[in-house]
């Protein structure tokens, strides 16, 4: 990703109070609007099983590694141990997991995905794929290309903001 030019944001201007004021409301309806619960719904459960995102953010990790190692998986979900072994705590009593013993440290906990996690995270994988899919027919080639662009540079500029926010604190 190329490094993009910061510019003051002036809020005495009301494009801008009223261009922050979209973006926000725009945020705010994806992460908890009517359409989320329904949204998450159709992605995280079926007849078989139902699933949180937080919990498949954890199945998706340990699928994506087939065997992870306790401490490597905080790591990868920058967490405490302790929060990575409560959210392996639950996909292990829901059987989406196993633990498994180290071969050469019994201390070292390891976990894998189980024949249901697999499945679970295979079908929750192409729901997502589909409505992903059906999104972006809503919108033509040019305007795909410029969604994921702006929706990178936004993840990116989140991400800066939340760093320069904590070094101030």
């Amino acid at each position: 990703m190329t490094e993009q030019t910061k510019t003051e944001i002036d809020f005495a201007v009301e494009l801008n109070r009223d261009t922050a004021s979209r973006i926000g409301k725009v945020w705010r309806e994806i992460r908890r609007g009517a359409a989320n619960s329904k949204l998450r719904s159709i992605i995280f459960e079926n007849e078989e099983f139902s699933i949180d995102p937080g919990q498949f953010d954890t199945l998706e990790r340990i699928v994506m590694h087939e065997t992870i190692r306790m401490g490597d998986l905080a790591d990868s979900m920058h967490v405490d141990p302790s929060t990575a072994t409560r959210a392996a705590q639950r996909l292990i009593k829901d059987g989406l997991v196993q633990r498994v013993t180290h071969d050469g440290d019994g201390r070292i906990v390891i976990v894998e995905p189980t024949a249901l996690g697999r499945r679970v995270f295979a079908a929750v994988t192409e729901r997502r794929r589909l409505m992903v899919v059906k999104v972006m027919e809503q919108f033509d080639d040019d305007e795909r290309l410029i969604l994921a662009d702006m929706l990178e540079r936004f993840s990116e500029a989140l991400g800066n903001a939340v760093t320069s926010i904590t070094k101030n604190r």
